[in-house]
């Protein structure tokens, strides 16, 4: 896994533009601590941070590839395809020759033999930039579920592009601009495909791949969910399923670095760490290394809240028991998660404000602990998604709602008490920004994209809208959290429940087989229980914790208070002031404002590390 960042111009010279590549380059040294690199052309730069995981002598990058001491097309690539060896033979049988063992130089070859048609080819999780030298153009392409970002700023002949906003606003002629649809899109808890929160600065859809040429840039969607009649009868749904987990998480063991799991004792991670664990004692490879986070005292003195009824502690250590894993506990106490140079580091992995409090600065910690004895793990994400693991999946209420149906149970994963996050906003400029409304139109908009099956009864077909609205909406803000926290320690995780084969076939699955048992995520339960310990395969659906001690919101709200008093604190403008008051007063329980607080403490930091400017 790498950062990668460069600039097209057709109308300047950037042979003489290092200094300015090598700015936004350095942005990207925590997304690739072992290596840089930079690819210079008459109206092409390339940059590249390197995180050697395959091949660590030879897949140095920008990578390129000559004919007759001319370049042709050069790569800089961040991700992994998990099919590179079966494309690798199809390359050498047309001819050819490789001088790597990565899938790096697979991706540059597989472009030159089949355009920007590779897309299609690929498996795995990927963002990259394919200059061609003999056509003067370049093509930006990103994974078909979005792990892995990729985002541009177009210019007037050219575009600037990079991992991550950071990049871009690295060079000097992109400015660090939100405006009123920005602070929505922020505050909106889904996400707007190929949009972000910065003026100009766009993503790169997942699935889709963006061509730029000195005529314009164009897009294309080279992926995306299709309605598929399910001929499959239960038992072999269940198998396929089945077969599908153990292919997808073999393919991502390989590595030549330092492998582990992520462990919640969740049945996603727990799914995914039994199938691992197997793999790697059937290739004589050792046990499987698994990691968990859990906070001081947490686990004898957790109280159950709305939407946690178990600690995860007991769970992760059962199953790493049950598979003989290597396992080893994060624990991290609420001085961690309140330090300011970690609400910091956060803010620089995101880039805007996230939200998500002592959840993000947590994961942030987890995986800085879990990167001290490994370079990769694998993680659960993504299966309540895919197999419907929500209580929104199951209520009727949220379900039938003309609205992203987890818009309110997100305030609860704040714990019991948790007011919402907008809740010390100006009341002016919250109903100038209407983020409901906006929030409705994203919705309306989603709907239209929905495919369906002629026919279909109507529980089938709204059960399939919500499964989508899932799948593009709001997977790619929890994979997004974890490619940045990850990446800001140099971890590569890798998201097994994001094999496109996966997705396609559990999407056009029918509800009633998914939840056939009447249960969240039937068919992967009923996939996997041989595997795991029955207190774990009959576990509810826990969400990523937070810590109940309640030093944590009272520590915030201490550092409220210091906000409040600094005149020149640049989010003030942004805060009513009579919530502001009520939020400090004595009477006000700490944990009642705990988001709004942590939201507020972002954004500051946000306005004053980005120097943003804000056009409202």
């Amino acid at each position: 896994m790498c950062g990668i960042t460069g600039w097209v111009d057709f109308e300047r010279d950037l042979t003489a533009q290092r200094p300015v590549l090598d700015a936004m380059t350095r942005t990207q040294l925590c997304r690739g601590p072992d290596a840089g690199g930079a690819h210079l052309e008459r109206h092409a730069a390339l940059g590249h941070r390197r995180l050697a995981v395959i091949d660590i002598e030879g897949g140095t990058q920008p990578m390129t590839v000559e004919h007759d001491g001319r370049v042709l097309a050069a790569l800089t690539y961040s991700g992994e395809v998990y099919n590179h060896r079966e494309l690798r033979a199809e390359l050498e049988a047309a001819g050819h020759r490789f001088r790597t063992r990565s899938d790096t130089e697979v991706v540059l070859h597989a472009y030159l033999e089949w355009g920007e048609g590779l897309a299609e080819r690929l498996n795995g999780m990927f963002a990259f930039a394919v200059w061609d030298s003999r056509r003067q153009e370049l093509l930006l392409v990103r994974d078909r579920m979005g792990v892995k970002p990729l985002h541009y700023f177009r210019t007037p002949h050219g575009v600037v592009f990079g991992s991550e906003a950071k990049a871009v606003l690295a060079h000097p002629d992109v400015r660090a601009v939100v405006d009123l649809d920005g602070l929505r899109e922020m505050l909106a808890v889904s996400r707007t495909p190929g949009r972000t929160v910065y003026r100009g600065i766009a993503e790169v859809r997942p699935g889709h791949v963006v061509r730029v040429r000195s005529q314009g840039v164009t897009t294309r969607r080279y992926w995306a969910l299709e309605a598929r009649e399910h001929t499959h009868n239960l038992e072999t749904t269940v198998a396929t399923v089945r077969a599908l987990l153990e292919d997808i998480v073999h393919r991502q063991l390989e590595a030549d670095v330092p492998l582990c799991s992520l462990l919640s004792g969740g049945l996603d991670s727990s799914a995914v760490t039994a199938i691992a664990a197997r793999a790697l004692r059937t290739a004589g490879a050792g046990p499987v290394r698994s990691f968990a986070v859990d906070f001081t005292g947490q686990s004898e003195s957790f109280r159950a809240d709305a939407v946690r009824s178990t600690p995860d502690g007991p769970y992760a250590r059962m199953l790493a028991g049950h598979v003989g894993a290597d396992h080893h506990v994060i624990e991290l106490d609420s001085a961690a998660l309140t330090d300011p140079a970690q609400r910091s580091a956060v803010l620089r992995a995101r880039d805007t404000p996230g939200g998500f409090g002592d959840m993000d600065v947590s994961l942030l910690l987890l995986f800085r602990g879990v990167r001290e004895k490994s370079t990769v793990a694998l993680s659960g994400e993504s299966a309540d998604e895919l197999f419907g693991g929500y209580r929104w999946y199951h209520d009727p209420k949220l379900v039938a709602a003309g609205d992203f149906p987890w818009v309110d149970a997100v305030t609860q994963l704040g714990g019991t008490g948790a007011g919402p996050r907008d809740q010390l906003l100006d009341r002016g400029l919250a109903e100038k920004l209407d983020v409901a409304e906006y929030r409705r139109a994203r919705y309306r908009e989603a709907l239209t994209e929905v495919p369906h099956l002629p026919g279909a009864d109507p529980v089938e077909r709204r059960m399939r809208e919500i499964s989508y609205l899932n799948l593009t909406r709001f997977v790619c803000i929890l994979l997004d959290r974890k490619d940045r926290m990850s990446m800001a320690n140099g971890l590569e995780v890798r998201v097994p429940f994001c094999d496109h084969r996966l997705v396609q076939y559990v999407f056009n699955t029918p509800w009633a087989m998914k939840s056939f048992d009447g249960r969240e995520k039937s068919l992967l339960r009923a996939a996997v229980r041989d595997l795991l310990p029955a207190e774990i395969a009959d576990r509810v659906k826990s969400p990523y914790p937070v810590v109940q001690d309640p030093h944590y919101p009272a520590l915030l709200r201490a550092e409220l208070a210091e906000l409040a008093a600094d005149p020149g604190a640049p989010v003030l403008g942004l805060l009513d002031r009579r919530a502001l008051t009520d939020a400090l007063a004595p009477d006000t329980d700490p944990q009642s404002v705990r988001l709004g607080v942590d939201l507020a403490l972002d954004l500051n930091a946000w306005l004053t590390e980005y120097q943003v400017s804000l056009e409202l």
